[in-house]
């Protein structure tokens, strides 16, 4: 199995504790990983902001980078709804095809894909709140929406389920979008940073510890909500519960 890890720019240049977690919690689970030294960005927030054509070389680099690997992986719901279902401004080539089929968020590739059944290093002793991002509910189709009656479901859940110690708290509201939504939090700011002190309102007043999210950008918007309120929370990506930190 040739797995290509995609560490996104923003967890690069921000959170590159995400990206070690990502390739050693893989490496843990027997993948053979490689990292296109040559990735950049996938073309997202170009495309969030209307500038879809503009994309195209961005495109055409991140296809030559992943072309050829049997998954590509990586530690961001978004951009793997963008790299799937939006990379549209470069050419449609077989290779460009293949990239996006394959291209697979970390949750749904371990829970999908490896069919992860123990994770016997992952303890994690705290009262956990979960986020689902509107990229992984609503378009990679990882959890249960609220708004559509079927049988409750949550790949993120499930995987957490598998680590020692860790106890959930439900928000009263989880599925409420933090208000990050990429370019949105820059160009409606009020509506956005309401949004996320709404969120992390809800999540302390349940009872949480950490917030735990497939996602550090909206990990990065809700931090900043609670530190400017002051609510002590604490965040942290799903790869690393899962590969084995502790707080």
């Amino acid at each position: 199995m040739k797995v290509a890890l995609f560490v996104p720019c923003f967890i690069d240049a921000f959170f590159p504790e995400v990206g070690v977690a990502t390739l050693e919690l893989l490496e843990r689970l027997g993948c053979t990983v490689d990292y296109p030294l040559d990735q950049t960005c996938c073309g997202q927030p170009l495309g969030n902001s209307g500038c879809e054509r503009e994309a195209g070389a961005t495109e055409e680099l991140f296809i030559r980078n992943f072309a050829g690997y049997d998954y590509i992986v990586a530690p961001s719901g978004s951009c793997v709804h963008h790299v799937r279902d939006h990379m549209s401004a470069s050419a449609q080539t077989p290779d460009a095809q293949a990239v996006r089929k394959n291209c697979y968020e970390l949750v749904e590739f371990l829970h999908d894909v490896l069919k992860v059944e123990e994770l016997p290093w992952a303890e994690f002793p705290h009262k956990v709140g979960l986020h689902n991002s509107c990229g992984t509910l609503r378009s990679l189709r990882t959890a249960k929406m609220s708004e559509i009656e079927e049988p409750f479901f949550s790949k993120p859940l499930a995987l957490l389920k598998k680590v020692k110690g860790i106890e959930f708290i439900t928000p009263d509201r989880p599925d409420e979008c933090c208000g990050f939504g990429g370019t949105f939090c820059v160009s409606e700011e009020p509506v956005s940073a309401r949004m996320g002190i709404d969120k992390v309102r809800d999540h302390k007043r349940n009872g949480a510890e950490y917030i735990v999210s497939a996602d550090s950008s909206c990990l990065m918007h809700q931090k900043g909500c609670s530190d400017r309120l002051e609510l002590g929370m604490k965040f942290i990506h799903i790869a690393q519960i899962l590969n084995g930190a502790r707080a």
